[in-house]
């Protein structure tokens, strides 16, 4: 991808983020002075950064916005719900093409009858006509270009008179044009004006000049203001010498990397702990011989792991990315899905700068979509029913992100009509997915949990946006990919609350390393609940299965070592490892337990890649490989 594009796309989506949490401000306060200064920067700055690429409609689009909010700044036209809803149609529709831009390189054949029509829904308002530009070249680019050598290209600034306002300095802008060759300041009158006369907050300047720079990297000079510019390319002859080029513009304070060099970084990571834990066995096979060398290898072994962790630590925070890109289309999806439905639906992100490592943000979009469609399709009644129940017609959901420690904890929650565990479990009856006696006896969590079983709906009908239960299963899925957790808490008739998860750092994985049928397995500590040794003979037999008593409950007990296909060492004690499968508790039986280790942990590939139960795997410092067991996966 072109790497101005690229760059375009990070910015785009930030300024489409920014302007949406403007307007969305103004729909509750369409008075909000700030809101519309917001809004208009927003927009205003978006318009010049798509005049650089192929997107004429969202540049007319845009500037008709920004036209609408520049008349409610001076008052002369206030915004009502019109005028806010058809900002927020522009704003959406803009943000589909920087998607279409992204996929396919253009808007698309309809772009200019789509534009069209949402310039039309802003009230009071005459589209900009379309400006031909010529191909003669005026005197004062020729002028300019007399004398110089080689393909120049010429340009002509119009400084908007209250460009001070806005916090925007010319001089500044033509500075950091490249290969800047000439530079005349002229009166935009015509004459400059009598010093008393001067209005210092006004500009009153044109800015014309030469530069030896390709046209486009001129024109990316001044995608701020694409309306202000003109541009000229030509071959000039050769003749006077060019003018010496002031200095370049302060270098920036913010370096763009690719992503595939941090992975790579995060790769060398795992590959230096690797190298860390084959000191630790160096040491013991030294204490036998000489036991001053095996106390220097420990000393330098802690040295090395201390400056292993904060080397990690530091790739960990470099891979930290705020979840507002993740987020921002939400918003829009949310209007659209609403609108498709015919409900009214205020949808609100809270804790959206919160930063997360850009595998959870990569992976977070699907799942976080998928609840939110159930939630505004099946959660959220008609206004009619909302009316009926005693509630505001407008529903409300709320997405929230917070840090909780060492784990990354988002909600989703609506103020619909909630989830009903009583029917849950009839429909689970039903389907023969449970026994009368076994739906009874579940608990209104683990009733809920039954939502995520494939194919699982409480819905006869489907909609075409979604249906609560399917689909659900992917979403689990997606989540614990992420070694995520996802829990749900739901009152009938006051809404639901989904609870998601996920570790702080996916850079390494805090591993407990276990003995089973033999072998050594690591285990991710964020799937243990815990560990316990109980004497064998609390082990009962329960129906066809085992199980004991572990703080006052029930928990069913499974040989891992027969998991795994081999046989489980027999003693007068069980080691027990606690885990949550589907929402409940089960303990599995090992051999033994051994090290907790950091590592990255590579997904499976190959062969592992089609065994259940196998997360990954990583390298041991002895060289050997580590089989990471996915424990939801393996237990269900």
């Amino acid at each position: 991808m072109d790497e101005l594009l690229a760059q375009f796309l990070v910015e785009g989506r930030d300024l489409v983020a920014h302007a949406a949490a403007a307007l969305d401000m103004l729909v509750r306060d369409s008075g909000n002075a700030a809101a519309i200064d917001d809004a208009f920067r927003a927009i205003h700055t978006l318009k010049g950064s798509v005049a650089i690429f192929p997107m004429t409609a969202a540049e007319r689009t845009l500037h008709a916005a920004e036209d609408v909010l520049e008349r409610a700044r001076k008052g002369s036209m206030p915004l009502d719900a019109a005028a806010t809803d058809g900002l927020i149609a522009c704003l959406d529709g803009v943000d589909r093409w920087i998607d279409a831009i992204e996929r396919h390189g253009t808007l698309g054949t309809d772009a200019d009858g789509i534009a069209a029509s949402l310039i039309a829904r802003l009230p009071g308002h005459a589209p900009a006509p379309v400006v031909s530009r010529s191909a003669a070249t005026p005197d004062w680019a020729r002028q300019l270009a007399d004398g110089a050598e080689g393909a120049v290209v010429a340009f002509r600034y119009t400084p908007d008179p209250d460009c001070f306002f806005r916090g925007e300095d010319p001089l500044a802008i033509v500075a950091a044009i490249p290969d800047l060759l000439r530079l005349d300041i002229r009166p935009a009158e015509g004459s400059w004006p009598a010093l008393d006369a001067i209005e210092p907050f006004r500009c009153f300047s044109i800015l014309e000049g030469l530069s030896a720079a390709p046209l486009e990297a001129v024109r990316a000079a001044f995608r701020m203001m694409p309306d202000q510019i003109a541009l000229h390319r030509f071959e000039a002859a050769a003749g006077a010498p060019a003018t010496e080029a002031p200095a370049e513009a302060g270098a920036a304070s913010t370096l763009r990397i690719d992503a595939a060099r941090i992975d790579a970084l995060a790769d060398g990571i795992g590959e230096l702990l690797v190298a860390v834990h084959a000191l630790a066995p160096l040491a013991a096979q030294a204490e036998a011989h000489d036991r001053v060398l095996a106390g220097a290898v420990r000393t330098a072994q802690a040295r090395i792991e201390r400056s292993a962790a904060e080397l990690q630590r530091s790739v960990a925070s470099v891979r930290l990315v705020p979840l507002a890109p993740t987020l921002r289309r939400l918003p829009r999806l949310a209007r659209e899905i609403a609108a498709t439905l015919g409900k009214s639906v205020a949808f609100a992100i809270e804790g959206d700068g919160l930063e997360v490592d850009k595998q959870i943000a990569e992976g977070l979009f699907e799942p976080l979509l998928h609840l939110l469609r159930n939630a505004i399709d099946h959660g959220i009644e008609d206004p009619a029913s909302r009316r009926a129940a005693g509630k505001p017609p407008e529903g409300r959901v709320t997405l929230t992100a917070t840090r909780d420690g060492d784990a990354v904890a988002i909600a989703l929650a609506d103020d619909g009509g909630g989830i009903d565990p009583a029917r849950i479990r009839a429909i689970a009856t039903a389907h023969g997915l449970l026994d009368v006696d076994a739906a009874s006896q579940l608990s209104d969590a683990a009733a809920f949990r039954l939502i995520f079983v494939p194919g699982f709906s409480t819905v006869e009908t489907v909609t075409g946006v979604s249906g609560r239960g399917v689909g659900m299963d992917a979403v689990q899925a997606a989540v614990e990919k992420l070694r995520g957790t996802i829990a749900i808490d739901s009152k009938p008739g006051h809404g639901t609350r989904f609870r998601l998860r996920f570790p702080a750092n996916a850079l390494t994985t805090r591993l407990l390393v276990i003995e089973a049928a033999g072998d050594r397995y690591g285990v991710a500590l964020d799937q243990v609940v815990e560990t316990v040794r109980v004497a064998a003979s609390a082990l009962l037999p329960v129906g066809e299965g085992t199980a004991c008593v572990l703080r006052g409950r029930t928990v069913p007990v499974l040989s891992l070592g027969r998991l795994l296909g081999g046989a489980e060492v027999p003693g007068a004690y069980a080691k027990l490892l606690v885990t949550n499968a589907q929402g409940e508790r089960v303990a599995l039986r090992v051999d033994d337990f051994a090290d907790r280790i950091d590592a990255v942990v590579r997904p499976p590939s190959g062969l592992l890649a089609g065994v259940s139960g196998i997360g990954g795997a990583t390298l041991l410092g002895d060289g050997g490989v580590l089989l990471v067991l996915d424990l939801p996966a393996l237990v269900a």
